[in-house]
């Protein structure tokens, strides 16, 4: 896959969490309504966000580590079966949504409710064969700026994964962010939580497929 469909697979990914109301934007809507004001929606949106990206940040941090210490053809390996398997566990055993703050809670408590839901998804699993592809060029970028003749050192390589991530997990916030802002904002000022008593989509079933999906594509693109 190419460097600009990579990017774009980021972002459409980032959207695809934007959308699900379990990721935010139907807490924002509730919060507004509660409230009885636009500001209250677009007040929760940041911290949302904020907290999803700190998840997803754990899981690009805990990669690129790994990555760094483990052989290149183990990788994809256990990368398949951590998709597979929590995909399977989600479709076995469901979404059990514990996770529970207050009404009236602020940045911080909707940061943590963000960050303790992104990570039940496993919504950062998704972005690691992205990664995969990514690392590998950004550590040799990170190689060619220390000049000709430079080993490729443990120190090298933390760079150029470092800002690969940091990246990574900069765009794919972005691109959620906006998407809540529209959905949540439209939902808020046209339909309102009616709308869940007239349609509903699992996005939770689509999730658990879409991470089984990943797992069997990477294992057959091997």
């Amino acid at each position: 896959m190419s460097d600009a469909w990579q990017w774009l697979a980021l972002i459409g990914l980032g959207a695809f969490h934007g959308v699900n109301p379990a990721m935010g934007w139907l807490f924002a809507v509730a919060l507004g309504l509660q409230e009885g004001r636009r500001g209250a929606v677009v007040k929760a949106l940041p911290p949302i966000a904020l907290g999803h990206a700190l998840s997803v940040l754990v899981v690009v941090i805990s990669f690129t580590m790994v990555q760094l210490v483990t052989a290149p053809d183990l990788l994809k390996p256990a990368m398949v079966t951590v998709l597979i398997g929590l995909g399977g566990y989600r479709l076995l055993r469901g979404y059990r949504h514990r996770v529970r703050v207050g009404m009236r809670t602020g940045f911080a408590g909707l940061t943590l409710w963000s960050f303790l839901m992104a990570s039940a998804h496993g919504a950062g699993l998704m972005i690691l064969p992205l990664l995969l592809g990514m690392l590998a060029p950004a550590q040799l970028m990170a190689l060619s700026l220390c000049g000709p003749g430079a080993e490729m050192t443990s120190t090298i390589a933390a760079l150029g994964s470092a800002a690969a991530g940091l990246a990574v997990v900069l765009v794919h916030m972005a691109a959620m962010l906006v998407v809540i802002a529209i959905v949540g904002l439209v939902v808020f000022e046209t339909v309102g939580l009616g709308i869940l008593r007239r349609g509903w989509v699992n996005f939770d079933l689509v999730w658990a497929g879409a991470l089984i999906g990943t797992g069997i594509g990477l294992l057959l693109l091997g």
